[in-house]
């Protein structure tokens, strides 16, 4: 599991990003670079990084779900995601 402070560092990005976002998209078109390199460098999206929402686990993400792969297989076997079930045949 992730530390807090990790996971809240991300969440932190992802507002900023979210936030001038319409601001770097105009300044980005208006081709004015020396603007967009004095706004903060994490409301840059390439900053942003995929964690698991239950843990904050970093790699093994499943983008469709939102969590990580270790954090899905516990709770497809619990069976807490709907449509989804243990493959046999």
């Amino acid at each position: 599991m992730a530390k807090e402070s990790i996971k809240a560092r991300e969440r932190k990005r992802a507002k900023m990003v979210a936030k001038f976002a319409e601001k770097r998209a105009a300044l980005k078109a208006a081709g004015d670079y020396e603007a967009l390199d004095k706004l903060p460098k994490s409301s840059s999206a390439v900053r942003l990084h995929n964690r698991c929402k239950l843990t904050g686990r970093p790699r093994g993400y499943m983008r469709k779900f939102g969590i990580s792969r270790v954090t899905f297989r516990e709770m497809a076997s619990a069976g807490k995601i709907p449509g989804v079930t243990k493959a046999s045949w």
